[in-house]
């Protein structure tokens, strides 16, 4: 399974791909705020001490993976969102960029898994009820990305 518990070569803890999503979104919001160059917030993310046990490459992917392809993940949100996205919570925006990444580009991880995962960040990190407006989201875009999968 894609995001199993599992290590060794070529394999990656649960627990480490959680820590790269955590630190992806919060590294989004403040590539959101600043506008500052992507390559310095992974760089200054990577270097911090806090961060060891995290899947490097896997949070490098989605820091880069949202940056580059912001626009076209914005335009897959749109439709699934009851206002426009520039008017929602940076934080819960940075949670949906990361998840909308997930849910289009990375086949590898189960939708029910990039689902909860972001709930759960949204609820730990963003506005009171903003969980739910996340949920509800991602459920739509997952119905269209994921349909095959969902079945």
């Amino acid at each position: 399974m894609a995001d199993s518990a599992a290590t060794g070569p070529g394999r990656f803890s649960t627990a480490a791909r959680g820590k790269a999503r955590r630190l992806a979104m919060q590294a989004i919001y403040q590539w959101q705020m600043t506008a500052q160059d992507a390559t310095d917030i992974l760089a200054q993310f990577l270097a911090d001490e806090d961060n060891r046990g995290v899947d490097a490459e896997y949070f490098e992917a989605l820091v880069r993976g949202v940056v580059q392809g912001h626009i076209a993940l914005d335009a897959l949100l749109a439709p699934t969102l009851a206002r426009p996205l520039d008017e929602v919570d940076p934080v819960e925006r940075a949670v949906l960029r990361v998840a909308a990444f997930e849910l289009q580009q990375r086949l590898d991880v189960p939708y029910r898994v990039v689902l909860n995962e972001a709930v759960a960040l949204a609820k730990k990190f963003g506005a009171e009820q903003g969980h739910t407006f996340v949920n509800a989201a991602l459920d739509k875009l997952a119905r269209e990305l994921r349909a095959v999968e969902m079945r």
